[in-house]
């Protein structure tokens, strides 16, 4: 187990590399940074020279790989990091120099269980991409096929280890602060990141996962999902179709191939919502970089690490409250908010739609050009933290894609009105879901579960009030040891002087 000094040894160290960027100002001078945390950060910064302008993607960038994608998520998070250091981590680019070829080669063969010869009659040593836990390889199978091959990094899954346990024991402590902090659920933040990034280290579940989309896709015939060659893949290799098309980031070569940039705008829109709200299984890393115009017009995708998944409930919560925004139909939308506790009910239904009211109205009908996202935005968070709504970490990787999808389908039609776009769609989904057969459906599903559950529930009452004499079961143990605040600076000169200390014996053998 990795004690405290060790933790708070890795948080100084990154500290350091912040705090070199200007990364760390804003901690610093947040009123809602817990006292210990703030101090944490100036003994990081100690000595530094601190920058007039802070470079947040270039600190996470030179941290490393697993700091990288957490970077990448926290630019979804304006609340947790605010608005500057969001805007500017969504430039972190997730591009790292190439591992050696022979090194990749080797994970390969070790991976398929055989010679590479086997599998490819050709392999481009070369990377055409090369990311920070995986690099890319155009290759050509032994029955002639044109593919892409992915592999991860030699030992990102150690690094990572490492990373994310240092990261949850952080959240728990600063979580056990209470206040602002733990409204905003740093654990479960970093539990969904866990996730997310787990399944990025195993690409037999990034394989499953293109496989689901491309048959949920299969209804939009204007987007594209390659197949996966699953004979040649495994949990550190990854195979499918080779994709010829045009990169959505080079629109000079879009406008001079003659392809419709509205009409890529528009499927994209429909995509995204298909996934989402109809399916509730959507790609959560819809940026330029993975998306591709084909020769034929169609839309298509690549990278399918980061997968969201909505369930049915939340679908029908998300698709009302977007489609009462278009409609101005504040009242319902707050009505959904205290449905799903997403606001605590001792606050008043009414007040809550007149906050909706005061973000909505100005920017309903306007084209997204004339939206301001930072005021938008700004406002949201207000009412965030006005009516105590706590965070939903099962829902951040749905926000992050629908800003970024928002931003790539207006790099393509900067015209282009999300609100116009998505209502037809929402409207006839909502009109199907909503009706009364399907009314009439889901309370037959529901009664007969509940029937179902019913010796279970008898179970579990006997369970949580016993019978007299006999002892109640014992509590869930916390995972984390949360250390006491007044001890952080403490525990924080105990690492720097045993780092001084190592630092001095190895000067003394030299």
């Amino acid at each position: 187990m990795t004690t405290p000094a060790v933790h708070i040894w890795r948080l100084l160290k990154w500290g350091r590399v912040l705090a070199r960027h200007g990364a760390l100002r804003g901690i610093e001078r947040d009123p809602n940074t817990p006292t210990p945390v703030r101090r944490l950060a100036r003994i990081a910064r100690f000595g530094a020279r601190v920058p007039k302008q802070p470079a947040y993607s270039e600190a996470f960038q030179a941290i490393g790989p697993a700091a990288i994608k957490l970077g990448q998520a926290l630019a979804t998070r304006p609340d947790l990091v605010g608005e500057d250091a969001a805007h500017d981590l969504l430039r972190l680019q997730d591009r790292l120099p190439p591992a050696p070829f022979e090194q990749i080669k080797a994970s390969v063969e070790q991976a398929l269980e055989g010679p590479l010869e086997r599998f490819f009659s050709d392999f481009d040593p070369e990377p055409v991409g090369a990311a920070s836990i995986a690099q890319v390889h155009r290759a050509v199978t032994t029955d002639g096929h044109q593919v892409a091959v992915k592999v991860l990094r030699p030992g990102i899954e150690d690094d990572f280890a490492r990373a994310l346990d240092t990261y949850e024991w952080a959240a728990a402590q600063v979580e056990a602060m209470g206040g602002e902090p733990a409204r905003l659920r740093p654990r479960l933040v970093i539990a969904h990141f866990r996730q997310w990034t787990m399944r990025e280290l195993d690409l037999r579940r990034e394989a499953a996962s293109a496989s689901e989309l491309r048959e949920g896709m299969a209804a939009e015939s204007g987007f594209f999902v390659p197949a996966i060659d699953w004979s040649r893949s495994a949990r550190r290799v990854m195979t499918l179709e080779w994709i010829d098309g045009i990169k959505l980031t080079d629109r000079a070569a879009l406008v001079e191939a003659g392809h419709d940039l509205k009409a890529l705008a528009r499927t994209l829109v429909r995509a995204f919502l298909r996934q989402a709200v109809v399916d509730g299984f959507f790609h959560a890393d819809l940026h330029q970089g993975n998306l591709f115009a084909l020769p034929d017009g169609r839309l298509a995708a690549i990278d399918f690490g980061i997968m969201g998944r909505v369930d049915r409930q939340a679908r029908l919560w998300l698709a009302e409250i977007l489609y009462g925004l278009i409609t101005g139909n504040y009242r319902r939308v707050a009505e959904i908010h205290f449905e799903a506790g997403y606001v605590p009910p001792h606050h008043n239904v009414a007040e809550f739609a007149t906050a909706l009211r005061a973000v909505g109205e100005p920017i309903r009908g306007l084209p997204v050009k004339e939206i301001s996202v930072g005021q938008m935005l700004d406002g949201l968070f207000t009412i965030t933290r006005d009516f105590d709504m706590p965070t939903q970490p099962h829902l951040l990787l749905l926000q992050k894609t629908m800003v970024m999808e928002e931003g790539v389908a207006t790099a393509l039609d900067p015209d282009i009105n999300m609100w116009e776009t998505s209502e037809p769609f929402l409207k006839e989904w909502l009109r199907t879901e909503l009706g009364p057969e399907t009314a009439l459906a889901d309370k037959l599903v529901r009664d007969f579960r509940t029937l179902a559950g019913l010796p279970d529930l008898v179970r579990r009452i006997e369970l949580a009030y016993p019978k007299p004499g006999a002892a109640p079961p014992p509590p869930p143990l916390p995972d984390v040891i949360v250390v006491q605040p007044h001890r952080y600076v403490a525990l924080a000169l105990t690492a720097i002087l045993a780092a001084a200390a190592g630092a001095g014996a190895m000067w003394l053998l030299h």
